[in-house]
């Protein structure tokens, strides 16, 4: 523990203090006031008078009022930020009354407060708000991590997400950039003649994955429920139905590991088409994802963990096993083809194997353990064997393989059809 972090005692007399405060805010009336409207949010601020020179606001003298959570005090300025942004608000003890002067003495970082006058630019060229009026809105009860430096425990950031939020503006760029992905999800299909639905949570049989449910009780019913590990069975039940062009944005929940890469509630985007196949699938997975990289990030290369992914060309496209060729020199495919072989390269390669499987789950093996994790740019795979794809239509030319495919990017699965 540095010498600059809090003990549990500091944050415990902070927490003291500010409810003290608190309790002097009721004794003097109303402490949480809900009349006050601003008319600007710190995000337009920056946008609109960011390049306007100090003596051009000088001369407008625009007054606008604003409100936000004070996460820094500069003595006379203090640094406020709402859902768009960050803007100052200068203390000009030449224009506010005595009363509010003192009470501004008590505000704590975390509060969320308001003020109002003419929006005005630093010699540093930082914009605020001289101000003519200031009020307290809702006192914080508990201090911000770490005098604002941020919030670095990976733990406490996942279990108390809200105050991640507050110090952390990756964070919140993720959840805003999530937000304008699934409008983008939802423009694209609806714009393209699929009908958005909606199909049930609690299923009384758990089907269209293979996954450990989460169990709940029906008391009405007096009937065991599942909550859903995916939409698939209600989903074609909607095309059998007549309704050729069907998607859902929806939830899931599977009662299985938790890791960065597996969460047990997750929201996934699943669409069905009638009149076409797992080409089209392919083409218009490839097509949405190329799209909204440029809509949302202005841009078809993503950055992510220090890589860059290329969505602008054509996707790469492979076979289960021609992606296992690719990534072990050496292999041929007649050693592929042929299950005691294939067992055998398995043994080479270190995978367990079991007995009853056969050549098809053999095969899979050995991509999962020697290519996935290698396809990097986004890559699609084909030809899944059908011994390990139950639902998927078996391929009129080679029963042997499925018309289905899985997408990848970063070695990561993102999408299956």
């Amino acid at each position: 523990m540095s010498e600059h972090e809090p003990t549990a005692a500091d944050e415990n007399k902070l927490i003291a203090e500010r409810r003290a405060k608190l309790a002097a805010l009721r004794e003097a009336g109303n402490p949480f006031p809900n009349d006050f409207r601003r008319t600007a949010e710190a995000g337009w601020l920056q946008s609109e008078y960011g390049d306007c020179s100090k003596e051009e606001l000088e001369e407008k003298n625009t007054e606008y009022a604003v409100a936000g959570r004070l996460i820094r005090n500069r003595g006379a300025f203090l640094l406020i930020q709402d859902g768009s942004g960050q803007v100052q608000l200068y203390i000009n003890r030449k224009g506010l009354d005595a009363d509010t002067l003192e009470a501004i003495k008590h505000w704590d970082l975390g509060d969320i407060v308001a003020a109002r006058g003419p929006i005005h630019k630093s010699g540093k060229g930082d914009l605020y708000i001289n101000m003519a009026e200031a009020r307290l809105l809702t006192k914080a009860l508990r201090p911000l991590p770490d005098k604002y430096h941020g919030l670095a425990d990976q733990e406490l950031r996942y279990r108390q997400r809200y105050v991640d939020l507050i110090v952390n503006a990756d964070s919140r760029r993720v959840f805003q950039r999530r937000s304008q992905i699934v409008t983008f999800i939802r423009d694209y299909m609806n714009r393209r003649g699929f009908m958005e639905v909606e199909t049930p949570m609690m299923q009384p049989i758990p089907g269209g994955a293979a996954a450990k449910p989460f169990v709940t009780h029906h008391n009405a019913l007096d009937l065991d429920m599942y909550l859903r590990i995916a939409p698939e069975l209600y989903l074609k039940r909607l095309t059998v139905g007549g309704f050729e062009r069907v998607y859902e944005i929806n939830r899931n929940f599977r009662n299985e590991g938790l890791s960065t890469r597996h969460n047990p509630e997750f929201t996934m985007l699943e669409y069905y088409w009638a009149y076409a196949d797992y080409r089209d699938a392919m083409d218009l997975t490839e097509d949405l994802m190329r799209s909204l990289a440029a809509t949302v990030l202005g841009s078809t290369t993503v950055p992510y963990q220090g890589t860059d992914y290329d969505f602008g060309k054509p996707f790469a496209r492979m076979t289960v096993v021609e992606a296992i060729l690719a990534h072990n020199p050496g292999v041929t495919a007649e050693q592929l083809g042929d299950e005691a072989a294939a067992r055998a390269l398995a043994t080479e390669l270190g995978i367990p194997l079991k007995d009853g499987w056969g050549l098809g789950k053999v095969q899979l093996e050995i991509f999962e353990h020697t290519a996935e994790e290698k396809l990097d740019q986004p890559t699609f795979i084909t030809a899944y064997p059908t011994e390990v794809s139950p639902l998927a239509r078996r391929n009129d030319a080679d029963p042997f393989v499925t018309d289905r495919f899985e997408f990848f990017v970063a070695g990561r699965e993102l999408a299956n059809g």
